[in-house]
């Protein structure tokens, strides 16, 4: 059994993006748009950071809720990587990589959650 949010693999996967992206915004070319830099550096943070709290609530109820929002939060990181892309910041390449990537992690969130779903408990401790 897993004993902290550390140990999931999407927890992992989602830490190891939100490094990439944050490499990616230290590019010269990113200080032309601060508010893109802030918003794309806040939501790829918020992806692992959503997993971990939600990972401290004492219901699989309340876990799955904070996984939805960390779902969302990589969407909202796909939509800022096509404008980072359509601005000229990012590369096809490097644009096709991340989106792939952060498909997956959602679709892990996904599996996570519908088993959070089947299993419900109400005492995760």
């Amino acid at each position: 059994m897993v004993k902290c949010a550390e140990e999931l693999h999407v927890f992992q996967r989602s830490l190891e993006l939100a490094r990439v992206v944050s490499a990616i915004l230290k590019r010269s070319t990113f200080r032309e748009s601060p508010p893109l830099r802030h918003q794309l550096g806040n939501s790829s943070a918020a992806v692992a950071a959503m997993i971990a709290e939600g990972f401290s609530l004492g219901t699989d109820r309340h876990f799955a809720q904070f996984l939805y929002r960390s779902r969302s939060e990589s969407g909202e990181t796909r939509a800022h990587l096509r404008i980072a892309n359509a601005r000229g910041y990012l590369t096809e390449r490097e644009l096709n990589d991340l989106l792939g990537r952060y498909n997956e992690i959602e679709k892990m969130l996904t599996g996570l959650i519908r088993y959070l779903q089947r299993e419900d408990r109400t005492n995760r401790g």
